[in-house]
């Protein structure tokens, strides 16, 4: 007795081999004599016809068949005459394991995303939520896959902090004091020498600035892990929670971080279209369409490449078209940002050298003392999917910087170590894994490919 999973058994020719099967009943068909069973083990979207004799199955077990429900099922695969499927499974035996109710929320009908989201433990059995996880999964395998065969060293990073790796202070703080007695100094103020570690800490929102320190010894390395953003932003597009994906590469300038980005990309989006076919075609029938034509696109086209100042010369001449003006020294929209990949290039482009007002700290400044060497990958339908920068390695400039942005010096003492110990040009960026997810499904709304959704009044499960 064989035990294979689902989406192996259904390109598994007919044979005499008797199979074990375990999963959940997706759907329930009965006629006179026959009862036909859709099960999923999740493996793949589409799940196995399992078709019980009535003169084999007995009518009791049958009777305790529902959706939802698990079961065993044990049989031999032989050629279907259905529509739909190669193969299905002619049960010789068939065990519920755990029953399901008629109040099981996911009955076969079509259920709103929004409902989904306030019964998040159970909707990963869904055809949409579920593709999302596989694809999910998948592309974290590339993640790692890229950098390992490219000579990267994965760093973990911590979560919890003392530096503000943005310096936008929206950052969530972490304390044991009790909220109803705190401490407090003489003048009033709170006491974090009472506290966990003895002074403000606070969940990160980046690995970068830790990361850097360790591709100043190891060359190349790159962080994938959870972050952490306090931003008061209730939209479609924003998390609390994300997980981060950072590289960092020593003796690397602009030009070596807009090459690694974009191999980056490519690598990851076939590795995705390679492997997840059928969910692929799923989000190219049911929730973007072409969604699978535009990741090929941007996978085969080589990424065009503009100026900051080029680029705000190209929106002006449209300026009608946008709800916001762009100008010189304003942050790019994501309207600005998705015309230039979808009108001008037609196709993803990196936007280079953008006013240091407007950037962190951490991005080194050009000779013109205007602008920094950062850069962002801009898309079609999304706009920017990355943000990177040459690092700033001189010393003198980069507590200028932090002086400029009134950051405290005593914060990054060991940041500015970096630059006083053998220092180097560097360079890295970033994106957000669940971003990137949304752009290949064409979901929607964010908090639909993280299995457990964190933001403004969300905090469940």
């Amino acid at each position: 007795m064989t035990n294979l999973l689902i989406k192996d058994l259904k390109h598994t020719s007919p044979s005499d081999v008797v199979y074990n099967v375990e999963g959940w009943v997706r759907t329930k068909r009965d006629s006179k004599s026959v009862c036909f069973l859709e099960i999923n083990d999740g493996t793949c979207l589409k799940g196995l016809q399992a078709v019980a004799d009535k003169n084999v199955i007995n009518a009791d077990v049958l009777n305790k068949v529902s959706t939802g429900c698990s079961v065993l099922c044990t049989g031999k695969l032989v050629s279907s005459e259905g529509v739909g499927q190669d193969v299905e499974l002619l049960l010789q035996k068939l065990e519920v394991i755990g029953l399901s109710p008629d109040s099981y929320p996911l009955q076969k009908k079509h259920h709103t995303l929004e409902y989904l989201r306030e019964i998040a433990h159970l909707r990963a059995r869904t055809n949409t939520i579920g593709a999302t996880a596989r694809i999910r999964s998948s592309a974290s395998y590339a993640i790692h896959s890229f950098f390992q065969k490219n000579g990267f060293y994965y760093v973990n990073t911590p979560e919890i902090t003392s530096s503000d790796a943005e310096g936008a202070g929206e950052m969530f703080q972490v304390t044991t004091l009790d909220l109803n007695n705190i401490p407090k100094t003489e003048d009033n103020n709170v006491d974090y020498s009472k506290d966990f570690f003895g002074k403000k800490a606070y969940l990160t929102v980046s690995g970068q600035l830790e990361g850097e320190t360790y591709a100043l010894a190891l060359k190349n390395i790159y962080t994938f892990g959870p972050t952490f953003r306090a931003e008061n932003s209730n939209t479609k597009r924003h998390l609390a929670e994300f997980w981060h994906i950072e590289p960092e590469m020593a003796f690397c300038t602009l030009e070596g971080d807009m090459d690694v980005a974009e191999r980056f990309l490519k690598y990851v989006f076939k590795h995705v279209l390679e492997n997840n076919e059928e969910d692929m075609d799923f989000f190219n029938k049911f929730v973007e369409p072409g969604v699978k034509e535009q990741i090929r696109h941007v996978s085969e086209t080589p990424f065009g490449h503009i100026t900051y100042t080029d680029a705000i010369k190209e929106l002006e001449k449209k300026v009608d078209k946008f709800e916001f003006k762009p100008y010189w020294g304003c942050d790019i929209q994501t309207e600005h940002e998705r015309f230039l990949a979808e009108e001008v290039f037609k196709g993803p482009v990196i936007v280079t050298d953008y006013p240091k007002e407007i950037k962190a700290f951490y991005m080194k400044v050009n000779d013109d003392d205007k602008t920094v060497r950062g850069m962002d990958v801009l898309v079609p339908r999304l706009g920017e999917i990355i943000g990177g920068s040459e690092r700033e390695y001189r010393l003198d400039v980069l507590v200028k910087r932090l002086k400029d942005l009134n950051l405290k010096e005593e914060d990054y003492w060991w940041y500015l170590d970096l630059r006083r110990y053998g220092s180097v040009p560097h360079a890295g960026f970033g994106l957000g894994f669940e971003r990137l997810i949304q752009y290949m499904t064409g979901m929607q709304n964010i908090r639909d490919v993280i299995p457990y959704p964190r933001a403004v009044g969300q905090a469940e499960f």
